[in-house]
């Protein structure tokens, strides 16, 4: 396999980004790259700028490239978090978002990234969720959005939008389902001893 034949899976990071939106997708296509590069697949890190980022929990987490430099992608992960707020009023992120969905074959968001997708104006008319604390703020930003609040993630086709924190997780699962198949995903969750009995 060549270095230009492989796909790259970009995650944002961005100062304020909530850690398990991106971290918990990480630990599923990290492991999955890494256990099985026949798949074809890379995942990579960006932000705004590279180098470090400060996550809402404070967690520092060094994104390995900026947006101005990072390589192409074919699918981009976008965490949620409080850090988003800032990112709806930037029109020239917005921007790249918007010219990330034409060149990407895949945009997928976890929480509140859904926000940004709205913001960019890319769930016009489709199905979403997000973060259940903000369905009604993605509803202001978006009214023909038709909210799915019971769905832990929700596959429109090109864009996926994951429900809040953990779900990632799922929706990250699901991705290694559709792109390889159900038996590798169920491979990484068992890798990664994803089995969620919640002890309260």
């Amino acid at each position: 396999m060549t270095e230009t034949s492989v796909k790259r899976i970009g995650i944002v990071l961005f100062d304020g980004v909530e850690e398990l939106d991106a971290v918990g997708p990480w630990e599923v296509l990290g492991y999955w790259t890494q256990n099985h590069p026949e798949d074809g697949y890379v995942v990579t890190s960006l932000a705004p700028r590279a180098g470090m980022v400060t996550a809402a929990k404070k967690l520092r987490i060094e994104a390995e490239y900026g947006i101005a430099d990072a390589p192409e992608l074919d699918i981009l992960v976008h965490p949620g978090g409080f850090g988003t707020g800032p990112l709806l009023e930037d029109e020239a992120y917005l921007d790249w978002i918007r010219a990330q969905a034409k060149a990407t074959s895949l945009m997928t968001s976890v929480c509140t990234g859904s926000l940004v997708y709205a913001a960019a104006g890319l769930l016009r008319d489709r199905p979403a969720t997000t973060y259940w604390a903000s369905l009604d703020y993605l509803k202001r930003l978006d009214d023909t959005i038709e909210l799915r609040p019971d769905d832990r993630f929700v596959d429109s086709g090109d864009v996926i939008t994951a429900a809040g924190v953990s779900a990632g997780i799922d929706m990250a699962l699901h991705l290694v389902a559709r792109l390889v198949s159900p038996e590798r995903a169920r491979e990484v969750r068992r890798g990664i001893q994803y089995d969620p009995e919640p002890p309260v």
